[in-house]
């Protein structure tokens, strides 16, 4: 596997330095191929890079991370957007999520956390902590009646593979429980997904939740 080609867009120059001199440290698995100080900056340089991966503060000048997101997503559909931000607001979660990034995670995070779920875009997999996803999960709030028995049309490895998902299984650990291949994990994830009429697997996982399907996240544990 080829190390993901990151830019870092945040405008802290000192997080910024930081955070890069830590992933020079596993050159095995991110190389940081750019760094932007603004929105702007970061939508530029993701048009002129290519990069696999860009990790995005929300609060910035000339053109905010939420801004920017939205903008990346839009137009580059092959780069994943990680927002890397201070802010715990529900909202800015949900928001990010909505506008399509594959993830959302904490500043304070553990450098080890940190490149281990940044490995789970590897398998368009929702990159955040068990602890952000419950926050997402209460934003979500409950379904709307035309979603109600929706579950009545999953089969029951559908079921399953959904259980793990809204339990925090990535798609390799969701492949070993099930004894599957991580291709017919997206197969029955690319299923779930239409027949619950939700767009990714956060919103499948939430729905699941609601449903009773799986207990509610509150642990510091990688969502997959």
């Amino acid at each position: 596997m080829l190390p993901l080609r990151v830019i870092v867009a945040d405008d802290h120059r000192l997080f910024r330095q930081g955070l890069i001199g830590l992933m020079k440290t596993r050159r095995d698995l991110v190389t940081v191929i750019g760094e932007a100080s603004g929105g702007r900056e970061a939508v530029q340089m993701t048009r002129d890079l290519k990069p696999d991966v860009v990790l995005m503060d929300i609060f910035m000048p000339d053109g905010d991370g939420l801004e920017a997101t939205a903008c990346i997503c839009e137009k580059f559909s092959d780069v994943h957007v990680v927002m890397l931000t201070s802010s715990e607001d529900e909202e800015h979660i949900y928001r990010a999520i909505q506008l399509g990034a594959a993830g959302y995670l904490l500043k304070d995070l553990d450098a080890e956390e940190l490149f281990n779920l940044l490995m789970g875009v590897e398998y368009d997999e929702v990159v955040m902590t068990r602890a952000v996803g419950a926050r997402l999960l209460r934003r979500i709030g409950k379904p709307h009646s035309e979603h109600d028995g929706l579950t009545d049309e999953l089969t029951e490895r559908e079921i399953e593979v959904l259980r793990l998902v809204a339990q925090g299984a990535s798609n390799p650990q969701i492949a070993e429980s099930l004894v599957i291949s991580i291709n017919t994990v997206k197969v029955h994830l690319r299923n779930i997904l239409e027949k619950l009429c939700v767009e990714n697997r956060t919103q499948a996982a939430a729905y699941a939740v609601r449903c009773g399907l799986a207990p509610s996240q509150d642990q510091n544990h990688p969502i997959g």
